[in-house]
């Protein structure tokens, strides 16, 4: 079978793909109000990275899925980044994953049996990376190839970290530089060179397993990932749900060095702009902002860092946990403020 790239069979990769922010909403609508469960602890009505139900005092089980088409072309890298990704967001809860489910849909008359068992294999590795089985899943056949994960894990109900519990003065730290959806663009127009290869691949495959850790320290209020509507989207949620502001400082903000200069030069998905048309009116940018750089705040990020709201005395002890698992560009970015659910960029 001749086949064609994975990339040239999407029309979107990665959380590049996502459902524009401001769309998401008026599609939930009232779906997003809090659910009578009394065991319900995290529903939609935040928009966190996963749902949360308590089976007792000791337990609560995490429950999420994330899916997406490619975002590269080696299928073994696709299924590793799409299995990262699908992990992160019971890390972001502070839990820890204990089973996958696979998501598959694929053009069985475009893509050998071949590259469909590599995408396969590369979640299975991750998983096994994670400790945990990829116990089964769903397959369909598509017009476009996805994959992705069901995500299952479990936390200490009284470790549960949210979106939304973000406090005034909590130091914000994120975990991986930003540039993700700008090398992947510079990969689909055939710019990207080897190096920035590796270090998007490097990145979109560590997992963020220091978020389990995270769950036992007191001082961590909130906690995100990074993903599809880019750092200044998953803030803001952050801040919506926390009724707070937030003011970060660019320059204190990691960039992965291979996106720095195709950022500047104008790289970056479609997303960027439905981001910013979204949410950009609820974020204040100083006048030496320049547009570039407000862009690769919103850049779509596929397996995005960690974004960490935690009070000042317990920020250290964050950072080393970090560094201890070599998330090597981990830094403070901003902190909380009182006031409006807005995002000062200064």
């Amino acid at each position: 079978m001749s086949e064609v790239k994975l990339t040239q069979l999407s029309h979107g990769g990665g959380c590049g793909c996502k459902i524009a922010p401001s769309l998401l909403q008026e599609i939930l609508g009232k779906a997003k109000e809090k659910m009578l469960f009394a065991n319900l602890l995290v529903g939609t009505e935040t928009s966190d990275d996963a749902a949360v139900y308590r089976l007792n005092d000791e337990q609560a089980i995490i429950a999420t899925t994330d899916f997406f088409m490619p975002i590269v072309d080696d299928p073994l890298d696709f299924g590793r980044i799409a299995a990262t990704n699908a992990l992160s967001d019971v890390y972001a809860m502070g839990g820890t994953p204990i089973m996958a489910l696979a998501i598959v849909g694929m053009p069985i008359n475009k893509l050998s049996v071949e590259t469909i068992r590599a995408i396969l294999q590369g979640g299975e590795s991750v998983c096994q990376a994670a400790g945990i089985p990829l116990a089964g899943g769903h397959s369909i056949d598509s017009v476009e190839p996805i994959y992705g994960l069901v995500a299952l894990g479990v936390v200490h109900p009284g470790q549960l970290k949210k979106n939304s519990s973000a406090q005034a003065e909590d130091v914000l730290i994120l975990g991986k530089g930003l540039g993700v959806g700008v090398l992947a663009t510079a990969l689909k127009k055939g710019v990207l060179t080897e190096t920035g290869y590796a270090q998007m691949i490097s990145s979109t495959t560590k997992l963020n397993a220091v978020g389990s850790k995270l769950a036992s320290i007191k001082g961590v209020h909130a906690l995100t990932d990074v993903t599809g509507f880019g750092l200044a989207g998953h803030l803001l949620e952050i801040c919506r749900g926390s009724n707070l502001g937030a003011e970060i400082q660019f320059e204190h903000i990691p960039i992965l060095s291979e996106a720095l200069p195709l950022a500047q030069q104008g790289y970056g998905p479609g997303a960027i702009d439905r981001n910013l048309a979204s949410y950009g009116h609820e974020i204040d940018f100083s006048t030496h902002i320049q547009n570039w750089q407000q862009r690769l705040l919103a850049d779509a990020q596929t397996s995005g860092g960690l974004l960490v709201s935690v009070e000042p005395n317990a920020a250290n002890e964050v950072l080393a946990l970090f560094r201890q698992a070599e998330f090597s560009q981990v830094a403070v970015i901003g902190a909380m403020k009182s006031g409006a659910a807005r995002i000062s960029v200064i």
